[in-house]
């Protein structure tokens, strides 16, 4: 690639719906003009040594639990042309077997994660900044809803979780940077349509400012 990659960052917080958000966005875009790192695939990878009563106390939460400079370094070289690879993140579930993703640079790149505004390195490569907004209660009940339902942990870990440290590590790495996004969107509609349109228009102006040559 000759022209300097468009990296955007999407940030919110847990139940905020960027997985959905991504998914629009992504279905917008041929496969070859768009490309998705996320930070949940660099975890360091300890959870699955822990009892149930250690996964439940330890705090994943933290940007200390993320391997922050294995995580710039792809971005970086996804910005110079270079396919990186890594092994998903499992949740902590011990049965599934890790795929091996191999992700190929493109003209615009998606990063996404909780701590990209923290990480001050990883915000200074971001030349649009998302954020996905949520009311507390409408973010919860997605949270206890994915957490049962797909994961099967017990309410009273999601709670305990939720409150020692997924609310706390939000208002502690993400929330103060809110005000530095380019573009915030509320999120609390459970109708599909709604964010739909709104990544619609986003990828529109994307497609005729970035993949028609004209700078942004």
């Amino acid at each position: 690639m000759s022209k300097k990659p468009y990296v955007i960052g999407i940030a919110g917080g847990s139940g905020s719906g960027k997985t959905f958000f991504l998914k629009c966005f992504l279905n917008d875009f041929k496969e070859n003009e768009v490309c998705l790192l996320s930070q949940d695939d660099y975890y360091f990878r300890i959870a699955h040594t822990m009892t149930p009563e250690e996964n439940k106390l330890y705090n994943f939460d933290l940007p200390s639990t993320i391997n922050n400079q294995e995580f710039i370094s792809d971005i970086k070289h996804l910005m110079n042309g270079r396919t990186v690879y890594q092994k998903e993140y499992t949740f902590n579930n011990p049965n599934a077997e890790p795929r091996l993703l191999g992700i190929n640079p493109a003209p615009i790149i998606m990063v996404e994660g909780l701590f990209i505004l923290y990480f001050k390195e990883i915000a200074d490569l971001l030349d649009l900044k998302i954020f996905i907004d949520t009311d507390e209660e409408i973010a919860l009940q997605r949270r206890l809803k994915r957490d049962l339902v797909e994961r099967g942990y017990p309410e009273s870990d999601v709670k305990y979780k939720w409150e020692n440290h997924v609310m706390p590590a939000y208002k502690d790495y993400l929330l103060p940077h809110k005000s530095l996004c380019d573009i915030i969107i509320k999120n609390n509609t459970h109708v599909a349509d709604d964010i739909i349109k709104i990544t619609s228009e986003i990828s529109n102006k994307l497609r005729s400012s970035v993949l028609g040559g004209i700078e942004i």
